[in-house]
């Protein structure tokens, strides 16, 4: 079975553009087989970004497992910032090109990477709808990188289902961080923010 974190999918191309609505905006995506929530912007990622949309964001952005770059180019529409987009999926990350191009969105800077692999700076906050299926190892490794490419009083942001192990996840990132807030929860989803001190 091939994954969206797979690093070239096999699957038959079969483009086509979607339509995702937040606030006063309409943004429109190009998707694609072999990415992640192919068919509209997933209920986790849309929750999220809608509780960020209350956040002073500012500064740098990173945008881990970008996909076809529905959080970076959201964030790029409705704050002036700087944001860097990784994945390792190739199909994903030329779809989050073209919808760079789509959206007529600059400052965007776009990376393939495995995890942090490729990734030599720090930002000012770094924001992930994790890949769940990857595995915990995975996803805590994540977490950890994060912290080291976060600047002082910089942000870490995430969306996790309950069932998906948020409580547990709560408590890794207090340990790491210090500090855990749930900003929101709805229908199991969970937003948390974590503040390097």
């Amino acid at each position: 079975m091939e994954h969206y974190y797979t690093n070239n999918p096999t699957s038959k191309s079969e483009e086509k553009i979607i339509e995702y609505k937040i606030k006063d905006k309409t943004i429109k995506f190009t998707t694609d087989n072999g990415v992640f929530s192919k068919a509209h912007v997933d209920i986790a990622t849309s929750f999220m970004l809608n509780v960020l949309l209350n956040e002073k964001i500012e500064g740098t952005l990173l945008d881990v497992g970008c996909g076809y770059g529905t959080i970076g180019i959201t964030l790029s529409k409705f704050f002036d910032i700087e944001v860097t987009m990784l994945d390792i999926n190739e199909r994903a990350l030329n779809l989050a090109k073209k919808n760079v191009k789509l959206n007529a969105v600059n400052k965007i800077n776009i990376i393939e990477s495995d995890g942090f692999e490729k990734i030599t700076q720090n930002y000012d906050v770094i924001v992930t709808n994790p890949p769940i299926r990857a595995g915990k190892a995975v996803i805590y490794k994540m977490y950890e990188d994060s912290f080291n490419h976060l600047n002082d009083g910089g942000v870490l942001y995430l969306v996790i289902n309950k069932k998906h192990g948020a409580p547990s996840t709560k408590e890794f990132l207090t340990q790491l961080f210090g500090n855990c807030e749930i900003l929101d929860k709805k229908a199991g989803f969970n937003v948390m923010k974590c503040i390097k001190k």
